[in-house]
């Protein structure tokens, strides 16, 4: 087996990518558990706060590391919350009043359109000169009330048409075949079959 440092220490995040990289025999390692800071996010695109963190995390491990930064852009809200959308409610971090917020925003707004975004970055080291960088994205609307168990952040107001469920409705094998980390996921796996 593999070992890859996740630049996470979102558990249901965690959860989700070792799910996705399990058949690709690597053993998914979060970076708390060895004691790895989260890496700051000062950027305002999804890309350069990926590369920063999968940086961080291959400095601090000596091992390959894979960073994801995601987000929800609403087209009524020029992109918001975007790169902000796991503090777009402020600090500490909570999915509940993220969700609220992004309802009040929208509320008298007719145009529901959304997509979520994920840019994995896989450095092989720290210097790594050409880290393997994958973009996914996954299209559908915010609806008034939040439906469904699974899934975490925006996930229960995030509706999907093609399925007619929220993501949070959804069960996980499908998720992880049809979101935005599955497809960008997708993406990295190709890439690194490529680097092999």
């Amino acid at each position: 087996m593999k070992k890859l440092v996740l630049a996470s220490n979102n558990a249901k995040k965690i959860r989700e990518l070792d799910a996705l990289l399990a058949p690709l025999g690597f053993t998914v390692i979060a970076q708390g558990q060895l004691g790895i800071p989260e890496a700051e996010e000062p950027h305002a695109t999804f890309i350069e706060n990926a590369l920063a963190k999968a940086r961080h995390a291959a400095r601090h491990s000596g091992l390959p590391a894979l960073a994801d930064d995601s987000g929800l852009c609403v087209r009524a809200l020029g992109g918001l919350p975007g790169v902000l959308s796991a503090r777009y409610a402020g600090e500490p971090k909570s999915d509940a009043r993220n969700n609220d917020k992004l309802l009040a925003e929208l509320a008298d707004q007719p145009d529901r359109r959304a997509h979520f975004v994920s840019l994995l970055v896989l450095c092989r080291s720290a210097d790594d000169p050409q880290p393997i960088i994958a973009e996914g994205e996954w299209h559908g609307e915010i609806i008034d009330q939040r439906r469904g168990d699974g899934g975490f952040g925006y996930d229960p107001l995030f509706f999907v048409p093609e399925f007619k469920q929220t993501a949070a409705e959804l069960d996980a094998a499908t998720k992880n075949r049809v979101s935005h980390r599955g497809r960008a996921m997708q993406q990295l796996i190709e890439r690194l079959n490529q680097f092999a």
